[in-house]
């Protein structure tokens, strides 16, 4: 019977006793843990599967299975079998780890090597980032990978190997890894009674201007999950690893769909965690094509928009007035969006556009002073805020591409209540919102003779101290936190 308090269990043969105990972890057969579900392990239990076999209906591969179904988070869970599953593994590596691992192994000779990765580690400290990073996107207890070298390293295979494939000689560093995994993330850690959820906020320092939430946002959207009964805590990317331990995830980082960011989401959306924003929103917001046929077909007024193509790239510009406005599929923050002033300037940007993308968005300018911010939150307007123009420019904010690595420069910003902002742009943005779906976005309008014009729907809005809060101070991050309350309850009761 495994005790009320644990959160944590191994999944692991009766004759592969020779990893140890753990304090906080129990060790469970997993015929046992097949047999019957035991009522005292609760929902978010991590169950560390080290089964003889992850194939296709073994043990192992139910166990995971079962696991999910009893609301509890394998590790590793079934989509993470699959992706280990012969040579599915190499089309999920993201661009960041190929040039990681490229950069790891360049010193090597000879054109192949395995690295084996227990609880995130390896013998050789000087691959403990790789290791690391590996463990972030296969999550897994222990992998092993196989990489060949043609003109340059890359990942052949990978696979989840059980306990009694770890050779003898490396039996000692794997139990040391697995104490120091499960020390470190305090699995049977007390936690304050009035704390009744974990969350995780994802952030990158290194955003800096452009992070989606400031220090002091940060510090206060923590303030605020605690006066609600969730203890939130920090986490940046090298935390992925992790994300298991925790009831929520809360994306502070700006997101993209070739990214970390949406990776995490989607692997945290799979373990059954509450997720803001959710992977289906970053993948509709992230998209500018997407969202002019959206909002097209909901019929709400826009600037007048071209999806442009190769095809009908020489002919647009008659369509078109000019300056016009052309924009990356994926841009964010001003970047990637460019204005035309003539044909000969269209045509040269169309062409930089296209080596990264077969579509691009061209969209009439519309010249205004300030666009409309609307944050929606469970389908209701919770800020609304004008964002100038920065200074000198056409954009609310104004990038130096001569100075690489230079701050963004933004014009100043004015917060109303939602009640005095024009009922129009209100009932506009919360349309719009809606179209994508019911967690959290930023919608972006512009005002042009008391008409209304949707500009994008944002996933992972600013939340700024001092800009967005400046009407409802606290109660903004105290709303963000009770919304996350609410729906962490309702999956928790299988709503």
């Amino acid at each position: 019977m495994v005790p009320p308090c644990m959160n944590a269990i191994l999944i692991a043969e009766s004759g592969d006793d020779w990893l140890g105990n753990f304090d906080g972890v129990e060790t469970v057969d997993p015929r046992d843990y097949l047999a019957s579900p035991d009522p005292n392990l609760r929902r978010a239990t991590r169950v560390y599967n080290l089964s003889r076999s992850y194939s296709y209906q073994s043990i192992g591969y139910y166990v995971s299975l079962l696991a999910e179904a009893r609301g509890h988070r394998p590790i590793p869970d079934v989509q993470t079998i699959q992706d280990l599953h012969g040579t599915a593994a190499v089309r999920v590596i993201p661009q960041a780890l190929e040039e990681l691992i490229a950069s790891s192994l360049k010193t090597l000779n000879g054109d192949e090597f395995v690295l084996s990765v227990y609880f995130g580690a390896n013998l050789a400290k000087k691959y403990d980032r790789l290791s690391k990073e590996l463990y972030g996107v296969f999550r897994a207890p222990l992998l092993r990978f196989k990489f060949t070298r043609r003109s340059k390293w890359r990942l052949r295979r990978a696979s989840a190997i059980a306990l009694n494939a770890v050779p003898e000689n490396h039996r000692s560093f794997v139990a040391e890894a697995a104490r120091k995994h499960f020390a470190s993330r305090a699995t049977n850690r007390p936690k304050p009674k009035s704390m009744r959820y974990d969350m995780a906020i994802l952030h990158n320092p290194e955003e800096g201007d452009l992070a989606p939430s400031s220090e002091v946002a940060l510090k206060k959207l923590v303030k605020a999950a605690a006066s609600v009964g969730i203890a939130a805590e920090l986490i940046t990317r090298q935390d992925a690893s992790r994300l298991l331990e925790f009831d929520a995830l809360f994306l502070r980082e700006t997101t993209a769909v070739n990214h970390h960011t949406y990776r995490m989401a989607r692997r945290a959306e799979s373990a059954g965690m509450i997720v803001m924003d959710d992977p289906l929103s970053i993948l509709r917001c992230s998209n500018k094509v997407y969202l002019a046929e959206l909002l097209t077909r909901a019929k709400l007024p826009t600037p007048e928009t071209f999806v442009v193509h190769r095809r009908n790239a020489e002919s647009i510009a008659s369509q078109l007035s000019f300056p016009c406005v052309l924009k990356r599929p994926d841009s964010a923050f001003s970047q990637g969006v460019v204005k035309a002033k003539d044909e000969q300037e269209l045509a040269t940007k169309l062409a930089e556009f296209f080596v990264d993308s077969e579509l691009v968005i061209a969209q009439q300018y519309m010249r205004t002073d300030f666009d409309w911010r609307i944050g929606v939150l469970d389908q209701r307007a919770i800020f609304a805020c004008k964002y100038h123009m920065a200074r000198g420019h056409w954009q609310i904010a104004k990038h130096d591409a001569a100075t690489h690595g230079s701050r963004p420069k933004f014009g100043k910003a004015e917060t109303f209540p939602v009640e005095t902002a024009p009922r129009k742009v209100v009932a506009m943005a919360v349309k719009a919102a809606n179209l994508i779906g019911n967690g959290f976005y930023g919608v972006d309008l512009k005002e042009v003779d008391g008409n209304f014009f949707v500009i994008e729907v944002n996933d992972n809005p600013n939340v700024d101290a001092g800009v967005e809060d400046a009407i409802l101070r606290d109660e903004l991050y105290r709303r963000i936190m009770e919304s996350f309350v609410r729906r962490i309850e309702a999956n928790k009761q299988g709503g």
